[in-house]
């Protein structure tokens, strides 16, 4: 019987007829019919017309011979549908680029500007290595434990499976599991069980583990035609989890020995094979003895595949394991809250540019500005001043909350406010649906948490809210160095620990900047239409402004930070260098706060600034990254360019992806710039000046060294900021509470008390530290003619001094800054003349 005539057999028959005489009409009908039925027997000839139809076993024969074909003919149907996916049936498979070119999942390594890996990204931490690059006893253990027949098959190990499925039905299960090398790493690589390579009938049972396994099959046999054997064994080394983070063989070897994969030996080898069979059970830090016993199984594997000795073996079985941990985290290294914003830069500009990259998976080489000894010493600088302060802020407060309002009465519900911005607060109100007494309950429930302190992190069973309580009266920080000339960051600190405050103050937290932003008030009053010079004055008096609000009449009389007015008539640097707030304002009013704005957005403030007159005193939030990048521009002849961390990207294999150059513009005259930088040299040399603290940092002042900066503090001592520079870098520190409400209560909040000391604990480290390359020294002659009058309005009345007109450290301070002088000054020493009374008035300052 053909296999047309028995298709007589179904009922369906009669329809596909009637069907083909509607569509094709009574005589094509019949013609398609004959061709049909001529076609089925020639085919039956072929395969069947070589049986002996007279054979008394013919019809059992032919029945055995048409299970086969139906076998052969579904198998191939099977394979043909897992290479289609025809309606999404199978799922997807690897495809010939995926075969020829796989790719593994590695970190990404950041590099410092002096060569040095300071971090990682990465979702699996691996780094893949070369055969010669790894132990030959990796290769043996793996081949002896995993696939013995490795050699002898081509990705499929029939003989192997048939031992297993025969172990299963005899419930020996001793036998191991029926995959090869090459399927595992089939499955290692191309995750033929992920979602993406799922279809239709993965969901259904059996044929769901049937499919994948297949895929796993075709897919080793793909991998065996492609690559040798020893490249296959390499990949799936680098492919595998290790546990602990820990995937592939270069970054297991340092997790668990801390060595190379060259210079695992036998036993260690042996560790690390055995714990593939499952990571926590047969972890050596977790289960020491399970993974005793798995490395003695693995090593009697090597003596059975005649690997190695049986006296060695057992010489090695009875030694206990000895490990060398040292766990990678993605926050290992230096620098995490850069990293933040490293990562941030990277995945805007792969969108913008449209690259096809991924920091966590690619194995990147990401080059940075960042200089790893400074990045040190910037830690640690910040680490040493934050633990004092902290101490003081703790002492000043007591047993009292220190968010306050400016009157000093305690903000009621403060904290109850702050719960309600949480993560965790409204997870419960979303469920919980809002109910208030479910929430207050899990808010108020104690819990073992981790707590951040400055002699290290404590365990303690503690409320959500009292944790809230706990952590708003720590000041926070942040700190960035760069330098002015190629805009590479050098230095980043975001906060005082990143495990437990993410919330970077370099860059993301942006607050009141108070003084520190006096300096582009003065700049715009010297480049600007205005055309002022250092020698030019000021009165210091008060003065008022008047609007109408709302139909009512306001008032505004600034005040200085004493609460006083000298009535002197200050040049410009002294009311700079002392902070004068009354001139500051005057400046602005003269010239009008737009000119302000404008000039700070040439200087590379991006953040809103309001329109107001109090501009000039620091009322507009900007970002400390943003005043770093604008300081630069007095020591670089006018010139901005933006700060960056990112120098160039390069792909796993050293290929060149991208490298990146600082925005730059000519922001103002190089002649404003060097008369600004003289200005600001005052708030440290000059009596009076805010800045004089930093005398005590005597590294910064070798070789006639000189320092320029600015001071900064806001209302209720709520933000403490420095941002100074020298001849080879800027720096600036902002220092403050979570919150604007929590503040020192006194002076000692001050920008020169709370910030300068970090500015000079980390400048001193650095132009202490020979090998970094930075000398101490004056700033550069100025590049072009100085047309504007600046030095014939300088004086410190150093010669008539009395014992009792300055304290003995700002005489002392000022006898330094006159040794500094070398014989081409223009100014003459013996000339010098004594401060009269209205300058001496002038020490009382804004700081």
């Amino acid at each position: 019987m053909g296999i047309l005539a028995r298709f007589k057999e179904f009922s369906v028959r009669p329809y596909l007829q009637k069907g083909l005489r509607s569509v094709l009409g009574e005589e094509k009908a019949v013609q398609v019919e004959t061709f049909l039925s001529k076609a089925d027997q020639k085919l039956d000839k072929i395969l069947y017309g070589h049986l002996n139809q007279q054979g008394a076993n013919y019809p059992l024969i032919r029945k055995i011979y048409r299970i086969a074909y139906w076998a052969i003919g579904l198998t191939l149907g099977f394979f043909l549908q897992l290479s289609t996916n025809f309606l999404w049936l199978t799922g997807g498979m690897p495809s010939i680029e995926d075969l020829q070119n796989p790719k593994l999942n590695q970190s990404s390594v950041i590099l410092s500007s002096d060569g040095k890996e300071i971090g990682k990204f990465f979702t699996e931490n691996r780094s893949a290595v070369d055969s010669s690059d790894i132990s030959v006893w990796m290769f043996k253990a793996l081949i002896a434990t995993e696939d013995k027949r490795f050699y002898e098959h081509s990705g499929i190990d029939l003989k192997r499976m048939a031992s297993v499925a025969f172990g299963i039905l005899t419930g020996n299960t001793d036998r191991g599991g029926g995959s090869t090398i090459s399927q595992q790493l089939a499955k290692n690589l191309y995750n033929t069980r992920k979602k993406e390579m799922r279809g239709l009938l993965y969901y259904v049972p059996v044929i769901g583990t049937f499919i994948y396994k297949a895929k796993e099959w075709v897919t080793a046999v793909q991998l065996e035609k492609r690559f040798s054997k020893a490249e296959i064994a390499t990949m799936y080394l680098n492919t595998v989890d290790y546990g602990n983070n820990a995937f592939g063989i270069k970054t297991a070897a340092k997790t668990y020995f801390n060595k190379e994969p060259k210079q695992l030996d036998i036993s260690e080898c042996a560790v690390l094979v055995g714990l593939q069979k499952a990571t926590t059970y047969y972890n050596p830090i977790r289960n020491p003895e399970n993974s005793k016993k798995r490395r003695n199984t693995v090593l009697n594997r090597l003596v059975q595949n005649g690997d190695l000795d049986a006296k060695e073996a057992e010489k090695l079985m009875s030694e206990d394991i000895k490990l060398d941990v040292n766990i990678e985290d993605p926050n290992d290294g230096l620098g995490n809250y850069f990293k933040v914003a490293l990562a941030k830069q990277i995945e805007n500009w792969a969108k913008e540019n449209d690259v096809d990259i991924d920091i966590y998976r690619d194995g990147l080489k990401i080059h940075t500005s960042i200089d790893s000894r400074m990045q040190i010493y910037a830690e640690s600088a910040m680490e040493q001043h934050m633990r004092m302060l902290q101490k003081e802020f703790d002492a000043q407060w007591k047993d009292k909350n220190p968010w306050t309002y400016e009157s000093g009465d305690e903000i009621p519900n403060f904290i109850e406010t702050v719960a309600k911005r949480t993560k965790f607060y409204q997870q419960l109100e979303a469920k919980y649906d809002g109910n208030i007494d479910s929430i207050n309950y899990y808010m108020n429930l104690p819990m073992k948490m981790k707590l951040f302190s400055w002699s290290g992190p404590i365990e303690k069973e503690i409320s959500h809210m009292d944790s809230l309580r706990y952590y708003k009266r720590f000041l926070q920080a942040g700190m960035m160095a760069c330098d002015p000339y190629t805009g590479h960051i050098k230095a980043w600190v975001g906060g005082v620990d990143f495990d437990h405050f993410k919330y970077d103050h370099v860059k993301q937290g942006k607050r009141q900047p108070g003084s520190v932003f006096k300096p582009f008030v003065y700049t715009a009053a010297i480049d600007g239409p205005m055309n002022l010079g250092p020698c030019d004055r000021r009165e210091d008096k008060m003065v008022e402004y008047k609007w109408k609000e709302n139909g009512e009449e306001k008032v505004w009389r600034p005040k200085n930070a004493n609460g006083t007015f000298t009535g002197a008539h200050l040049t410009l640097r002294s009311a700079l260098a002392q902070s004068v707030n009354s001139v500051a304002v005057q400046l602005v009013d003269e010239m009008k706060p737009r000119t302000v704005i404008e000039y700070a957005q040439k200087m590379g403030v991006k953040s809103k600034l309001d329109n107001v007159t109090s501009i000039g005193l620091g009322t507009s939030d900007v970002s400390l990254y943003e005043l770093v990048g604008a300081y630069g521009i007095f020591v670089n002849e006018g010139m901005y360019r933006e700060p960056i961390l990112l120098v160039k990207i390069e792909d796993s294999k050293g290929k060149l992806i991208a490298e990146f150059k600082p925005k730059e513009h000519q922001a103002i005259r190089p002649e404003s710039a060097y008369l600004m930088q003289y200005m600001l040299r005052g708030n440290v040399e000059d009596p009076g000046g805010t800045g004089r603290r930093m005398f005590n940092y005597n590294a910064l002042f070798q070789n006639g060294g000189q320092v320029a900066g600015k001071t900064g503090t806001t209302s209720n001592y709520s933000d403490a900021w420095y941002v100074g520079f020298t001849k080879d870098l800027v720096c600036g520190v902002w220092v403050g509470g979570d919150d604007r409400s929590i503040h020192f209560r006194g002076s000692q909040g001050e920008g020169a008390k709370a910030a300068l000391p970090i500015f000079g604990i980390f400048m001193n480290k650095v132009y202490t530290d020979k090998e970094l390359g930075y000398k101490a020294g004056p700033f550069p002659k100025p590049g072009v003619k100085i047309e504007k009058d600046y030095l014939g309005c300088y004086s410190t009345g150093v010669e008539e001094i009395e014992s009792d007109s300055l304290s003995a450290a700002e005489i002392d301070s000022i006898l330094t800054y006159k040794n500094r002088f070398k014989e081409d000054t223009l100014i003459k020493i013996e000339k010098i003349e004594r401060p009269s009374p209205a300058r001496r008035l002038d020490s009382l300052r804004l700081p």
